[in-house]
């Protein structure tokens, strides 16, 4: 799964790991201990080799353009959610005030809300302007070698996880 923040990408990430029953890696848990300081960053590239090296896998998250790529590399499926930018900035939105009530589903226990929250909003024009255009060519560029599933609107989304539950439990393809 990538893309801009506030996609949605977390929630579809656990979503596809049930359907699939693939193990699902969040990027946020291995870059972060609980109360959200930082994990040396040698022992998270350790990591994220690690998992890399395995023959199943969802990640969730970015983690820095380096270990990004290695990742769409490695990967045989390629999830990409390219949403308005208005409905990433919306959603980051709905994070925060649902994070209000309780911390967000994936995120390390305790981690900071507001500074994570503002660390998402900060991200999200330099992401729309630099990145998005380098993982639309990612995926055109993918698409002959790899399973490619560019996602641009809720109810693409909803069909791509219909779809999966359609094909049931999998252990390689997705839908």
């Amino acid at each position: 799964m990538f893309g801009n923040a506030g996609g949605g990408k977390s929630t579809l990430a656990r979503q596809l790991a049930e359907i699939t029953r693939l193990p699902l890696y969040i990027v946020d848990k291995l870059q972060f201990r609980e109360g959200g300081d930082p994990v040396p960053h040698e022992e998270f590239l350790r990591t994220h080799a690690e998992i890399l090296s395995r023959e199943a896998w969802i990640i969730d998250g970015f983690g820095g353009r380096d270990v990004a790529w290695q990742r769409f590399a490695a990967a045989d499926t390629l999830v990409y959610v390219d949403l308005p930018l208005a409905l990433h900035g919306w959603w980051v939105t709905k994070r925060l005030l649902k994070g209000l009530l309780a911390d967000p589903e994936g995120w390390p226990a305790s981690s900071p809300l507001w500074s994570s929250t503002l660390s998402s909003y900060r991200v999200l024009w330099p992401c729309h302007r630099h990145l998005t255009p380098r993982y639309r060519q990612l995926v055109a560029g993918s698409a002959s070698f790899k399973h490619v599933h560019h996602l641009t609107s809720p109810a693409q989304i909803g069909e791509f996880l219909q779809a999966a539950k359609k094909k049931g439990p999998l252990q390689r393809a997705l839908p």
